[in-house]
């Protein structure tokens, strides 16, 4: 909230963690926060690092309407994400080729898709009409970023980020969950669990927090109306 100062913020603390909450969803909830934003005359700023789900709410990329298949998720997500990635990639190779193939999530709806439809259809995209966006991106040299990953992550260690992933357990989030969560949660409930040291912990989180930093990167600079910063 200190962080806020005062400009009010929208889709925080929407959904119960123990639930699924899909791109679709996220589509959805942020067109409504959209259109009442500039409803009231005001001008909305869409921030964030995922990039797949800035272009769903942009672009308005269709999505498929296929259910949740609670058996074939569970046999999943007993996968690691190169495995899953293999799987994608021989039975989608199409769709293997533009997919995160570190975001196991992306990899198991992909395959959820795959089985229900055959195959993950072309995104078709149907933007928001009558609404102007400007994109603005912000990059660092390689250096000057890797410095501030490493100072944003020991404040937020000493802020409360392992204690957050402990209370979020003991809430019946399960262990298998939260590191499926990816990034923090994935080598903090390692940590919680005993199976690595504070010090690998913190040395895996770095390096991941890059890698996805990188990752982001690589997404963005395909979006030409990017204005760089």
């Amino acid at each position: 909230k200190k962080e806020m100062a005062g400009i009010p913020h929208h889709l925080l603390s929407i959904t119960d963690p123990k639930r699924q909450y899909s791109v679709g969803r996220y589509q959805k909830e942020a067109r409504a926060a959209l259109s009442d934003i500039l409803a009231r005359g005001k001008t909305p700023i869409i921030c964030g690092g995922t990039g797949y789900y800035i272009d769903a709410l942009v672009n308005g990329i269709a999505l498929p309407s296929v259910l949740p298949n609670r058996t074939l998720r569970k046999k999943l997500e007993k996968m690691s994400t190169i495995k899953l990635f293999a799987l994608l990639k021989k039975r989608d190779p199409a769709r293997a080729k533009t997919i995160d193939s570190h975001n196991p999530h992306r990899l198991i709806r992909a395959l959820e898709i795959v089985e229900a439809l055959g195959h993950v259809p072309k995104q078709k995209n149907t933007p928001i009409p009558n609404i102007h966006f400007e994109w603005i991106g912000i990059d660092l040299p390689d250096e000057e970023l890797k410095k501030k990953i490493h100072k944003r992550l020991l404040a937020r260690m000493k802020h409360g980020m392992i204690a957050e992933v402990k209370r979020l357990h003991i809430q019946r989030v399960s262990w298998k969950r939260l590191e499926n969560f990816g990034l923090e949660y994935r080598w903090l409930a390692q940590y919680l669990q005993g199976k690595i040291e504070k010090k690998e912990m913190s040395e895996k989180l770095e390096l991941d927090i890059w890698h996805y930093a990188k990752r982001q990167r690589t997404w963005f600079k395909r979006n030409k109306k990017i204005k760089w910063q």
